[in-house]
């Protein structure tokens, strides 16, 4: 006994008294683990940086990652694995990793939604079962081949059923992230796809459930028995926790914050379920996958617990889970034309049992061949789910060192084709080459429909674009408003952007269709009055991106939808003081790529409340809006869109045509502007001439010509009109007026002119509506103006704080 003692090496402690006192950082737990955290961080966000161009999701990046920090790469040098990874550490960094994996486990639950998988279409339940069905059948086979070969001492039964599973598995939280990265989530393909993954996940849960109690080492009647508790804890679950949860969920109105008391009690529920599930002898992931499951989606109430525990765990401890798994995968026991023949038959089956069963039940269904193809691709991503199948079957004796590192790299090489594969036969009809008539507001065709596409992040700016709306209708003549309403969504890198999968499948469908639609957030409120109290047509839709590529769903979808302007928000907001600041940053560029790329005309809202904080309605809408005109293409369009505006009867439209005193031309104002500004003023003064007429006809309309000398006039005239609701500009007036204006270019997206109407100089409450009409291709101070650096911001701030 004695002599076994001194074998065993000693605890780590926790802590370390420092390196003054003589002590060794490396051998102490907690430090050690802080140095292998912060290694893993720094290798799996690099290899992410590195893997962004080929559109890979993270998970390949933290496989990879923790296969090289493995005895697969570095831990070739035993210095190193001796030093970063000993033995006696591991324990610690397991426990670690695992109760990461368990928090993750109960958000892949809260982001599966039981009632959505009870609406499962018929096809989609076919390709699920087939996308099942065949691997699994492939699977027992393979094993056949295993346990001829490497894995003779394998239990047949654990280990036929692993093998099932292992290769019939679809990880539903990373098709959902590459899904959304290659703009395939609203597509009739991605629709499918994620609801056969829905399915293919809990169907995968219940086999692994089966596997799990069939690798314990006691008799077949003790499997059954811990099968037989886990249904029977599962069922209890069902019958108890929804009533508790939807007490809490009742108790968070929404816009109040979430009492801790009730997230500190959830997180204490999964860990209860996951000692259950653990005692009982399935796995602890288990229970903290069913809390999650059994959790209400709507409210804000599981957005809070997405929020307090998503960072920590998606971004630090799950990380750590593959990098237990790396250090359990040797690639270097796969030796020799066996080994590598038996990871060429396993990916072979992978790939064909997923691709055929998919392919062949999709065609029954009348899919397309090549959609089928790609959905095939598609449902044979793997991913965390693999590996967590992979790593329980090591742990219990199932698979040995030699046919894990087969699996693992089966589930990096299914997972790494899809993106490029899909990318290559699926490519969805795009509308970007179709020609429509209107893409701007300025038309000869005066009673043709206009369409907007509306777009929003938030709820704050939602009253001021439904006032928008309502006042864009003008008398309903010319065929109707249209309006798409495009909900922002940033994809961002935290796993809760599956849960915007499920907002996103409702796309096309009104926001108030009671059949599908049961969040009664304000948005659905706002929009389903406001469509019933107008005339008005509008249809949701929602982009969900990474802010960097925004701008490419939104004019896709302009050029699909064939609208005539995109409304875009402003990425300042009022404070309650009066000054703007910035909110999000990355609206910004947001909408500088959208004024250079889209496909039609544009207008950026800077919302200072017009109408207050709700729907005005046509008979209460009394506001007076004041248009400025030096000049130019903009300008012409920001005109056009006020007539509009002007056809409603609780409009009044003021117009402003500012001219230089002939005294004074040629002097500071005086610009060269050649030829094509001749061209320009040809234009305008045959536009002016239009719209005069029509002043004439219409007495909600007020035209001023004005003369001034000088910028510092033309900026008082504006002065005097900051008691409006809103005002209407060119985005690039052209002129000798707007040429001096220009020195004050402190948001350039925006123009001259918007800047002076959003400086701290000009004290008004009046929102502001900046156009840009649609050319083929931005040219001079319009393009070049998009191109500034962004440090102006940085003064913009200073000087609004002042």
């Amino acid at each position: 006994m004695a002599a076994n003692a001194t074998k065993c090496p000693p605890p780590m402690k926790a802590t370390s008294n420092g390196l003054f006192q003589g002590d060794d950082p490396l051998h102490y737990a907690l430090p050690l683990l802080i140095i292998q955290i912060c290694l893993v961080l720094l290798l799996t966000r690099g290899l992410a940086y590195l893997l962004r161009p080929l559109r890979q999701p993270r998970v390949i990046a933290e496989i990879i990652g923790g296969i090289l920090l493995g005895p697969s790469a570095l831990g070739r040098n035993q210095k190193y694995l001796e030093a970063i990874f000993p033995a006696r550490s591991l324990t610690v960094l397991d426990t670690i990793a695992n109760l990461g994996l368990l928090f993750f486990l109960f958000l892949v639950g809260l982001e599966l939604d039981p009632p959505s998988l009870k609406r499962t279409g018929k096809k989609a339940l076919s390709i699920a079962l087939a996308g099942i069905t065949l691997p699994f059948a492939l699977g027992i086979g393979t094993s056949f081949a295993f346990r001829a070969t490497i894995s003779a001492d394998a239990k047949q039964a654990p280990f036929l059923v692993f093998m099932g599973v292992a290769l019939s598995i679809t990880a539903f939280p990373v098709l959902a992230r590459i899904l959304a990265e290659l703009k395939l989530l609203t597509t009739d393909v991605g629709r499918m796809a994620m609801s056969a993954a829905a399915v293919n996940d809990v169907a995968a849960w219940v086999l692994l459930a089966l596997a799990i109690a069939l690798s314990g080492t006691g008799s077949p009647l003790v499997s059954l028995w811990v099968f037989l508790c886990g249904f029977g804890f599962v069922f209890l679950c069902i019958l108890g926790a929804p009533p508790i949860f939807k007490w809490m969920a009742r108790r968070c109105p929404e816009g109040e914050p979430v009492d801790e008391i009730y997230i500190c009690a959830t997180l204490a529920a999964v860990l209860a379920a996951s000692l259950v599930t653990d005692t009982i002898g399935i796995h602890a992931l288990f229970g903290a996958f069913v809390i999650g499951v059994l959790v209400p989606k709507e409210g804000p109430f599981a957005g809070a617990l997405v929020e307090k525990v998503e960072d920590l765990v998606s971004g630090m401890f799950l990380p750590l889970y593959f990098v237990s798994s790396g250090l359990k995968t040797d690639v270097a026991t796969i030796q020799g034309a066996q080994s590598w023949g038996l990871l060429g038959l396993v990916i072979f089956t992978a790939c064909t049992g997923k691709i055929i069963g998919t392919v062949v039940a999709s065609i029954l269904c009348q899919i397309s061949f090549k959609e089928a193809l790609t959905l095939g691709f598609l449902m044979n991503t793997k991913g965390l789910v693999e590996l967590i199948v992979l790593n329980i079957g090591r742990d219990r004796g199932v698979l040995n060192d030699q046919a894990f590192a087969i699996m693992v790299l089966m589930a990096l090489f299914t997972t790494f084709i899809t993106t490029p594969t899909v990318i290559a036969i699926y490519k969805p009809a795009r509308m970007a080459t179709s020609e429509y008539k209107h893409r701007t507001i300025q038309r000869k065709e005066s009673s043709t429909q206009l369409r907007i596409l509306a777009c929003f992040q938030s709820t704050r700016t939602v009253p001021t674009l439904i006032n928008l709306m309502e006042v864009s209708r003008g008398t309903g003549k010319r065929g109707g408003l249209r309006v798409y309403a495009m909900h922002l969504m940033e994809l961002s890198e935290r796993s809760s952007a599956i849960l915007m999968v499920h907002k996103a499948r409702n796309n096309g469908i009104p926001f108030f269709n009671k059949d599908r639609a049961t969040d009664s957030t304000q948005i659905v409120v706002a929009f389903e009055a406001f469509q019933q109290l107008s005339h008005v047509s509008i249809r949701p839709t929602t982009a969900i991106s990474p802010m960097m590529s925004m701008h490419q769903d939104i004019c896709s979808v302009a050029e699909s939808k064939r609208a005539s302007v995109i409304v875009l928000p402003f990425h300042k907001h009022q404070r309650i003081d009066g000054h703007l600041e910035t909110t999000r940053a990355e609206m910004r560029h947001v909408n500088r790529r959208v004024l250079e790329c889209a496909p039609c005309s544009v207008a950026i809202l800077i919302d200072r409340g017009l109408g207050g904080a709700a729907h005005v309605s046509a008979s209460n809408v009394d506001y007076t809006i004041s248009a400025f005109f030096f000049g130019g293409p903009d300008d012409r369009e920001a005109l056009a869109y006020g007539a509009v505006m002007a056809e409603h009867p609780g409009i009044r439209l003021n117009v402003v045509r500012f001219h230089v005193d002939p005294k004074v031309a040629g002097g500071a104002v005086k610009v060269d502007v050649g030829d094509p500004g001749a061209e320009a003023r040809s234009s305008d003064e045959e536009f002016i001439s239009c719209f005069k007429d029509k002043v004439s006809k219409d007495g909600s309309i007020k035209f001023e010509d004005t003369v001034v000398k000088d910028a510092a006039e033309a900026v008082e005239v504006v002065r005097a009109h900051k008691s409006c609701n809103l005002f209407l500009v060119g985005r690039i007036s052209e002129g000798e007026l707007a040429a001096a204006l220009k020195k004050k270019s402190e948001c350039p997206e925006v123009g001259p002119i918007g800047n002076l109407l959003i400086s701290s100089e000009l004290s008004t409450t009046a929102s502001v509506l900046v156009v840009q009409q649609y050319r083929s291709q931005l040219t001079g101070h319009s393009l070049m103006s998009l191109k500034e650096d962004d440090a102006t911001e940085t003064n913009t701030e200073d000087y609004d704080s002042e």
